[in-house]
C-alpha cells in the first residue's frame, strides 16, 4: 500500500495536534455504556500527550438536526474520556471560532482538550472549505485516528488532513496494517466469511471479494439466495428470490477466477425465530416447506472449519446464522472459536469486522483471540468492497 505518515513522524512537543477521534460510542443516562472506541484512542493520546503536544480531540456524535443540541453534546463523554487517559480534560463548548480558541490557547504542553460536536455545523457534513480553515486555524498538526469514520469525504476528515501536516494515529495505523495484510499482501490461501440478511446489500462486496480470495464461504440469509439459485427448496427461510440471477453471475464470476464457493450442505431449522422453539437439522436439499432455514449445521461447520485449517488467512463479515437467539448462534459460535484456536496457533492471519461480526465474536468469547477486529462498520465494508476511502486517501503520499 503506499507510505502514510504515522506518529513517528511527526515532532509534537508544543505544537497543537488536532486528533480526529470517533467518539460516536453508545449513551445511556448520560454515560458511555461501551468504552471501545475511547478505549482504542489511548495509545494515541497517550503517546503524544507523553512528548509534550497540545492535544485537540474533534469528533462527530450521533445525527443532530440543523445544530446544538442537549442530547448529541460530546460534554457526556469528558468523564470517559479523563478515566481512559488517566488525567483532565478540557472541554470546549464550540469545536471553532472563539470558545474553541479560548480553550486551546489555554493548553499546557501535555494537556488535552475536546471540542464540541463537530456536526453541530452543516460544513462538516458538506466537506466545508471555511469550515476546515475554522478548525485549521487551531492546531498546528493533524492526527487521522478514527478509521471508522475515513469513508466520509467530510471537513474534519478529508479537508483538514490537506491543510496541516498529517499522520495517521496508533489505531488508524494499526487498522490500515491489519487490513492490507489480510486483503492487499495475504498469505495464502485467503478464505472469506460473508454473512447477513441480504445479498442485494452485499453485491459489492461479494463482487470484489471473488475476485481476490481463493475461498468465498456465504452463510445466514445470503445463503439462501444462492441456494435458491441453484434449484434448492429453503421452505419458509429468508432468501431475495428476485436476486437468483445476480447471485448466479457471482458463482460464475468465482468459478472463472478460480475462488471456491463453500455454501451450507445443512441446516438447522424451525418454525419461528425464538428461544425454546423446536429444532431440526436436515440436510440443505431437504428442508421442510413449513419451515425455516435459521442456522447452517454441523456438517457445514465441521467442512468449515475444514477449510479454515488450510488457510493463512481469513476475512469475516457477517455472523453465519441468525445469531442473536439461542440456539441459532451454534454455528457462528463454533467457526469463531475454530478461527481462533488457528490464530493463537500461529497458523492463521484472522480478521473480523462490521457491526454484527463484532457483536458475534464478543459473544463467542474470542474478540481478544482474532489477530484484528475492526469496529468500524461502514468503512471496514467498504474496504472490503474495495473502495477508496477519502480519510485513507487524503494520508497518503503519492
Amino acid at each position: 500500500m503506499p507510505r502514510f505518515n504515522t506518529l513517528d513522524d511527526l515532532s509534537v512537543k508544543s505544537k497543537r495536534v488536532l486528533v480526529r477521534a470517533d467518539l460516536n460510542v453508545p449513551v445511556k443516562d448520560g454515560r458511555a455504556t461501551d468504552t471501545t472506541r475511547i478505549d482504542r484512542l489511548v495509545p494515541t493520546l497517550a503517546e503524544l500527550t507523553g512528548k509534550g503536544a497540545r492535544v485537540v480531540v474533534l469528533s462527530h456524535f450521533g445525527r443532530p438536526k440543523g445544530g446544538p443540541d442537549e442530547t448529541n453534546s460530546l460534554k457526556h463523554l469528558v468523564p470517559d474520556l479523563a478515566k481512559a487517559v488517566g488525567k483532565p480534560v478540557a472541554f470546549a463548548t464550540d469545536c471553532i471560532g472563539a470558545a474553541a480558541e479560548s480553550v486551546v490557547a489555554a493548553l499546557k504542553d501535555g494537556e488535552i482538550a475536546l471540542l464540541e460536536n463537530l456536526r453541530f455545523h452543516k460544513g462538516e457534513e458538506a466537506n466545508d472549505a471555511a469550515f476546515a480553515d475554522a478548525l485549521a486555524k487551531l492546531g498546528d498538526l493533524y492526527v487521522d485516528d478514527a478509521f471508522s469514520a475515513a469513508h466520509r469525504a467530510h471537513a474534519s476528515i478529508e479537508a483538514l488532513a490537506k491543510r496541516l501536516p498529517a499522520a495517521a494515529g496508533r489505531l488508524m495505523q494499526a487498522e490500515l496494517e491489519a487490513l492490507s495484510r489480510a486483503l492487499d499482501k495475504p498469505e495464502r490461501p485467503l478464505a472469506a466469511i460473508v454473512g447477513g440478511a441480504k445479498v442485494s446489500t452485499k453485491l459489492d462486496l461479494l463482487g470484489n471479494l471473488v475476485a481476490k480470495v481463493d475461498i468465498l464461504a456465504i452463510g445466514g440469509g445470503m445463503a439462501n439466495t444462492f441456494l435458491v439459485a441453484q434449484g434448492i427448496e429453503i421452505g419458509r427461510s429468508l432468501a431475495e428470490r428476485d436476486m437468483a440471477e445476480t447471485a448466479r453471475e457471482i458463482l460464475k464470476k468465482a468459478a472463472e477466477r478460480n475462488c471456491r464457493i463453500v455454501l451450507p450442505v445443512d441446516a438447522v431449522v424451525a418454525s419461528a425465530l425464538k428461544e425454546g422453539v423446536d429444532t431440526r437439522t436436515v440436510a440443505i436439499d431437504f428442508v421442510p416447506e413449513d419451515l425455516m432455514i435459521l442456522d447452517v449445521g454441523p456438517k457445514s461447520v465441521a467442512e468449515l472449519t475444514k477449510v479454515l485449517g488450510e488457510c493463512r488467512t481469513l476475512v469475516w463479515n457477517g455472523p453465519l446464522g441468525a445469531f442473536e437467539t439461542r440456539p441459532f448462534d451454534a454455528a457462528t459460535v463454533a467457526i469463531a472459536r475454530a478461527a481462533a484456536a488457528l490464530t493463537k496457533a500461529g497458523k492463521l492471519n484472522s480478521v473480523g469486522g462490521g457491526g454484527d461480526t463484532v457483536a458475534a465474536l464478543t459473544a463467542a468469547g474470542v474478540e481478544e483471540q482474532f489477530s484484528y477486529v475492526s469496529t468500524a462498520g461502514g468503512a471496514f465494508l467498504e474496504w472490503l468492497e474495495g473502495k477508496t476511502l477519502p480519510g485513507v486517501a487524503a494520508l497518503m503520499q503519492g
